[in-house]
């Protein structure tokens, strides 16, 4: 892996072996490509979820709105809108690391802080990206502490969606177009989640729902103490 990186030397073709079938000397010198630093991954991990909860936010106010009710003071979730905030909330967080690492090699976040995900065999950028965002299922156990010790007991600093895919994260040095780019569009994100969700949630487009239409959490106030329930289950705030 590290010489298909460019950070190890190819070996030398063993005796007998023509140059033809030997290995090809990397395009690149040795000292072009380091491994990202945890920190620095940990930094545009949280630029990502930060652009990713305006995603979700916007996702989220118009299925809420949609398929819940509102009685009184009392907001009612159905478990439509619970089922299909879950699936739509998992498919953008799919689609934005798989689509930006498969044709970008990188995230906003990423770009922002000066890293990318590069292939360490030749497979498929797709495909690679695809299994790397699918294993963070696992990697995300336990507020993210599961691939961040197998990152950091790896000589690579591969977590376990990179050594399933094949994949590395190295330090990038983009240009100021990328950067200023990802920035803009960093931004204009965030700012559009702030200016779409409260319209979102101050117009009245309620349906009742055909299947799941149960309600299975209830949010309230009466007049003196909040309340949140959910199943057999009730948490009550006294204000």
């Amino acid at each position: 892996m590290l010489e298909e990186l460019g950070l190890a030397e190819s070996a030398a073709a063993p005796s007998g072996m023509s140059a033809k079938t030997s290995a090809p000397a990397p395009s690149r010198s040795a000292n072009r490509y380091r491994f990202a630093r945890l920190g620095d991954r940990f930094i545009a991990f949280a630029l990502d979820v930060a652009v990713l909860s305006g995603l979700f936010a916007i996702a989220d106010a118009w299925v809420l709105m949609r398929w819940s009710a509102f009685d009184a003071a009392e907001l009612q979730l159905t478990a439509a809108a619970l089922v299909t905030v879950i699936a739509l909330n998992a498919a953008i967080l799919f689609l934005y690391g798989w689509l930006l690492e498969a044709a970008c090699g990188a995230t906003l976040g990423k770009v922002l802080v000066g890293i990318r995900v590069v292939r360490t065999r030749q497979c498929g950028a797709l495909a690679a990206c695809a299994i790397r965002n699918l294993v963070r299922i696992v990697d995300g156990l336990a507020l993210y502490l599961v691939g961040t010790a197998v990152a950091a007991c790896s000589d690579v600093r591969q977590r376990i969606g990179d050594i399933f895919a094949h994949t590395a994260v190295i330090e990038e040095g983009f240009g100021v177009a990328a950067r200023a780019g990802a920035v803009v569009l960093w931004v204009a994100i965030l700012a559009g989640a702030g200016y779409a969700v409260p319209r979102i949630c101050s117009s009245s487009n309620s349906v009742h729902p055909r299947y799941l239409s149960q309600v299975v959490i209830r949010i309230g106030r009466t007049e003196n103490a909040a309340y949140f329930r959910v199943a057999g289950f009730s948490f009550d705030f006294h204000s």
